[in-house]
């Protein structure tokens, strides 16, 4: 279990380097964002802005990645939001070691790494998950958003990446668009 884990917290780190903290939850009512462009997957649903790239290749073993634009001739990373999900049928993991595997793997696969927040969320709908994180990836250093969850036996790992240097620029946008994720059960 934890080779598999591993293996898909590596795809979600390497997918993320190619290119007002909040309490909604991820099966949150979902409301429109006026403007904004919506991709419905098999059970989940995520909106984001017009001018970022929906990518639904399947690279990496991810169900999606959005790009952010880049902001000038000079920008070489876009920031990018992305969601795995797991299927942990029969494997009799619950929140509790997933989250203990995904921080542990966390502290393991990032160079100098550092978890910021790790924090259980619960709303009227759901428990989930929030880690911030940090560390370096090849020539970049990245500041990591999650949120998990597990339904029905299936790990939903949504992360928003971007350069540490631009966290706070990116941070409203790339958790509004975190928290348009909504799954459908």
């Amino acid at each position: 279990m934890t080779k598999i884990l591993t293996i898909l917290l590596l795809f979600t780190i390497v997918a993320c380097g190619q290119t007002t903290t909040t309490e909604e939850s991820t099966t949150k009512s979902k409301k429109e964002v006026a403007g904004w462009e919506t991709f419905s997957g098999n059970h989940y649903t995520i909106q984001y802005p017009p001018d970022w790239n929906l990518n639904t290749s399947g690279q990496m073993g991810t169900e999606f990645i959005l790009f952010s634009p880049l902001e000038d001739e000079k920008d070489l990373f876009k920031e990018n939001i992305n969601l795995l999900i797991q299927d942990l049928t029969g494997r009799n993991i619950d929140m509790k070691t997933f989250i203990e595997i995904s921080e542990e793997q966390v502290k393991t696969l990032i160079t100098n790494s550092n978890l910021i927040e790790s924090t259980r969320m619960k709303d009227s709908n759901l428990e989930y998950h929030k880690m911030i994180y940090s560390g370096d990836q090849g020539k970049y250093s990245l500041m990591f958003e999650q949120y998990l969850c597990i339904i029905d036996e299936k790990a939903y790992i949504l992360t928003f990446t971007c350069k540490q240097e631009t966290y706070s620029e990116y941070k409203k946008m790339g958790e509004k668009i975190l928290n348009s994720f909504f799954i459908r059960e």
